[in-house]
Order: structure tokens, then C-alpha cells, then sequence
């Protein structure tokens, strides 16, 4: 077993040093940073030239400002400001209005189960806490009185709200928005190969420096961190995952995980334990992805089949593999 690990590294290796000389071949070489943000680890790694980190040190600058924008918690962020208003109109940044609309977009495909409304709820669960535990009924209930997407529209450059009480929770589109931007921003300045790792959400510029597509694995649910389920090849595309598997505890035996069900207050129970949408945009892959776990194995299949170019791994409690999408069309 050890002569095949030690036969595994050097491959790996010599794959690494033949990527790294095609690289500097063409002036350019590898620079990777790994760092904390999104309240996840965080990677992203790209060839450039001599600008390179300067290039490197923007894209930490946007994930920053993107917390600062929207940040839930943090008292000086700007959605904070939104969900803390004392007026029910409030003019709100580009950032904050696009992803609230792309918000809304999925609450209506999903029937109501995308709900970024969601908070109430989600701060009753308090799946962050190391004494994580189920709420009373009465809570619940009292929470999801304040759940509901359709009481925020959108007016020009300001949120309209219904209630007073209604809060706004984006963290399940954020990762996929900000991938995007780095993206955009490093191709604008010549990049044409890296892959920028937010923790559940890859996209991959181009292809790797060889010209072959880029390998990523899907973890396995409930594994560990490099226990993989799948692998798919991508170039210049986005693999989003979610799962139940990812943020959850236990209590009476039974698992309780962090995707919530507005319906019923209680995390989502269907056949689905993992999901990865492979597609052209990462925020699109985001609220698909999520989607696709509140509308278990069935619905995820044909949710994906009406999407153009895009495919979906689901991984179900059963262990079963399914390939749906565009690859099967």
C-alpha cells in the first residue's frame, strides 16, 4: 500500500512540474493563495505574468468588500443595515439588488422552497453552535410566520418590504456571485487558466496550462474531505455542490442538517444527500443547486432537464449515483 501511495505523489508530482514548465514557457507562472473568508476556506490559483500578485491581492480585496456587503451578521455591513431598517423602503447597491432578483427568480421556479427569507429560521436553528439543538414547535411556527419571499419586491434601486419583520439571508447565492466577479475580473486581465475554490463552489478558467480540462472530484457525503463519490472534467465551467452533509448535528439518533424547508420549518427531508450542477454560471449553479435539495431526486431530474447546458450529479441516501442534464440529452 505504501509503494502505491509513494507511485500516486510522484505522478501527481510530475504532472504538477510539467504544468508548471508549460506555464513558464509562455512567460507566466502559477500563483495560489489560501486564505479564509465566507466563513469557509478558500482558494484560488491562476497563471499570470509579473502582475500576477497584484492580481492576486484584488481578488482578496473583492472577497472583503463582498462581506461587507453582505454579511448578515456583521453590524457594518450593508444587508445588515437592510434587515435592521426603519423604513420599509430602502435604497440598496447593485450588488445587494441583483442577488435579491436572482433571489425571487428561484423562489417562483422552486414553488416557494428557495426562500432568502429564510433567516428567521435559520437563526433558530443556529447550525453554527456547538450546542446545536432542535427547536421547540412553538418557535418554529413563530418563525416561519416572518418567512415569505413574495413580501420583498424590488422597485428601481430600492427593496420594498411587506413586513417589518421580514429579513434577508443571500448566503446561499454569495460564493456563487463572487467566484463570477474574480472570474470576470481576472479574464479581463488576460488570465486563461486558473481555478478559484470558495468551498463547495469550483469554476475553472479554461483549461489547465497543458490544454487539458480540469479534474474535480465530488465529495462523498458524510466522507471525509478526500473521500470522492465522482469525478467530472470541466473547462471553463463551474461545479456547485450542496448537501445535507455539510453543516448538520445529531440529536436522538437522528441527523439534522442546515438546508431549511420554509414549508415545515424542519431541514428538508427527501431522497437526496449531495448535488452538483455543473454549468456556465456560478451563482446560477448556487441557487440551482440548493433548489435541487429542497426538490428531492425527482423533481431536482426535471428541474435540470429545462436548463440548457446544464448537467447535475445527485448523489441519493441510498448511495446511488445519477447523472442528469444536458449529458443525457
Amino acid at each position: 500500500m505504501q509503494m502505491k501511495k509513494t507511485k500516486v505523489v510522484s505522478v501527481l508530482a510530475g504532472i504538477l512540474i510539467l504544468c508548471l514548465l508549460s506555464g513558464l514557457r509562455n512567460g507566466k507562472k502559477e500563483y495560489s493563495r489560501q486564505t479564509l473568508y465566507f466563513d469557509t476556506v478558500i482558494s484560488v490559483s491562476f497563471y499570470a505574468g509579473r502582475n500576477g500578485g497584484e492580481l492576486m491581492d484584488h481578488c482578496m480585496e473583492m472577497c472583503e468588500e463582498f462581506e461587507r456587503i453582505f454579511s448578515r451578521t456583521d453590524e457594518n455591513s450593508e444587508l445588515y443595515a437592510v434587515n435592521h431598517r426603519s423604513t420599509n423602503r430602502v435604497k440598496v447597491s447593485d450588488e445587494i439588488r441583483e442577488l435579491t432578483e436572482k433571489g425571487l427568480e428561484y423562489y417562483a421556479l422552486s414553488g416557494g422552497k428557495f426562500d432568502i427569507t429564510i433567516a428567521p429560521l435559520s437563526d433558530l436553528w443556529d447550525f453554527k453552535s456547538e450546542d446545536a439543538a432542535v427547536p421547540a414547535e412553538a418557535k418554529i411556527r413563530e418563525a416561519q410566520k416572518k418567512v415569505g419571499a413574495d413580501r420583498v419586491h424590488i422597485d428601481g434601486e430600492e427593496l420594498v418590504f411587506d413586513r417589518d419583520d421580514t429579513m434577508i439571508d443571500l448566503g446561499a447565492l454569495v460564493k456563487g456571485y463572487a467566484a463570477d466577479c474574480m472570474k470576470e475580473y481576472l479574464t479581463g486581465e488576460g488570465v486563461t487558466s486558473g481555478l478559484i475554490n470558495l468551498g463547495g463552489n469550483v469554476l475553472t478558467i479554461g483549461s489547465k496550462p497543458g490544454g487539458k480540462k480540469w479534474n474535480i472530484g465530488i465529495q462523498k457525503p458524510f466522507g471525509t474531505h478526500d473521500q470522492t463519490a465522482d469525478v467530472v472534467a470541466v473547462e471553463d465551467q463551474t461545479v456547485v455542490s450542496s448537501g445535507i452533509y455539510e453543516r448538520y448535528f445529531e440529536q436522538d439518533g437522528k441527523i439534522y442538517h442546515h438546508i431549511l424547508d420554509p414549508d415545515t420549518g424542519y431541514p428538508v427531508d427527501n431522497d437526496i444527500e449531495g448535488i452538483s450542477v455543473i454549468c456556465d454560471s456560478s451563482l446560477e449553479g448556487d441557487a440551482m443547486s440548493t433548489t435541487c435539495l429542497l426538490l428531492g431526486v425527482s423533481g431536482a431530474e426535471a428541474f435540470l432537464r429545462e436548463r440548457e447546458g446544464v448537467e447535475g450529479i445527485l448523489i441519493t441516501r441510498d448511495s446511488e449515483i445519477i447523472h442528469t442534464g444536458e449529458s443525457n440529452e
